[in-house]
């Protein structure tokens, strides 16, 4: 009888295994479908008290969502997720979540020192509406975050995760790098189904492509290097310059596709300058500044964190318009209010 009720555990557990399995693959299959395109890393904007302002942030939804992206990613760097409380967090992806058509992507930032806090965080996340998660690479210790380590990491919470996750690699924060290699072995995982490289590193990234799998997305986060990315063999993008220049994103990726390479390379050009300008110089207190001057909702930013001064504004206000990107799209997010 023990025998006989061990084998039914067995195989119910294996079941549920299966069934897991199942959900996993059919979910990663539809997140890879919608990330090929632009995705809008999400600011979180602040009112004049410091608080998160989810109006702010549901209108400017609403306004990118009528100028052809593919989805969000609500809790990433440039939404200052550091900044937040676990409330705030969870207001943020939930504002994000009844702001977003159900043609598009909403991904989630996530990820604690630990791997037990990280799937439980990662859990809420799902729980609260998020489709996806991007992932960061633990960093405290890091001196113990060898390869093998960031993969055991990555495969735990990847297997625990009720969504896909996708890798995250942006050494510049974290001061560790995921390998082509790790990258290729992770891609695997029925769970992971991409990652977003924001390293800057091209041929890197050429070296990633080539090892993983078919399906497995990969997007750049690197404004200056979008039509390199796409030219090596990345889907789509996820893009902190996006937040204001989003048209002008999306027709680089256009015009990739569509074979305009002269077009897209000029726009490319164009991009990269305001990139070094606006987000080099000004951080994602230029980025809410760029917003504010093109319509947006930009907000404050928290502290440690500083919005420019009134010069400095002035001198993004000149960098815009000097850009010649802007004139149409001012008019199309103006027009999209209504």
């Amino acid at each position: 009888m023990r025998s006989l009720r061990a084998a039914r555990y067995n195989a119910s557990i294996l079941k549920e295994q299966n069934q897991t399995s199942r959900q996993h693959n059919s979910s990663g299959r539809a997140l890879s479908e919608s990330l090929r395109g632009i995705l809008i890393p999400c600011t979180t904007p602040f009112d004049e008290g410091g608080e998160v302002d989810a109006r702010a942030l549901g209108s400017n939804l609403e306004k990118w969502n009528a100028l052809g992206v593919s989805g969000y990613v609500a809790l990433g760097s440039t939404g200052e997720r550091v900044h937040l409380t676990e409330r705030e967090c969870l207001t943020v992806i939930e504002t994000a979540r009844s702001h977003t058509p159900a043609t598009l992507s909403l991904i989630a930032g996530a990820g604690q020192q630990g791997t037990r806090l990280t799937i439980e965080e990662v859990k809420r996340w799902a729980h609260a509406g998020a489709d996806a998660v991007l992932l960061i690479t633990p960093n405290y210790y890091r001196s113990e975050m060898t390869q093998g380590a960031i993969k055991n990491y990555y495969r735990e919470v990847a297997s625990s995760s009720p969504v896909p996750v996708l890798l995250y690699n942006i050494p510049q924060l974290t001061g560790l790098t995921l390998a082509p290699e790790t990258i290729a072995e992770l891609a695997e995982h029925e769970n992971i189904a991409g990652i977003k490289d924001s390293s800057g590193d091209i041929v890197a990234l050429g070296e990633a492509l080539r090892l993983v799998p078919e399906g497995f997305s990969v997007l750049t986060g690197h404004g200056s290097a979008l039509m390199a990315a796409l030219g090596a063999g990345a889907v789509g993008a996820i893009l902190a310059v996006g937040c204001f220049a989003t048209r002008a994103c999306v027709e680089v990726h256009a015009a990739f596709h569509a074979g305009d390479f002269e077009r897209g390379h000029a726009l490319q050009r164009k991009l990269a300058r305001l990139v070094r300008a606006v987000m080099g110089r000004y951080g994602i207190g230029g980025i809410k500044a760029a917003m504010s001057e093109l319509g947006l909702e930009g907000g404050r930013v928290r502290a440690p964190l500083s919005m420019p001064n009134e010069s400095e504004r002035l001198e993004i206000a000149r960098l815009l318009k000097e850009s010649g990107l802007f004139d149409e799209e001012t008019r199309e997010i103006a027009s999209s209010v209504h």
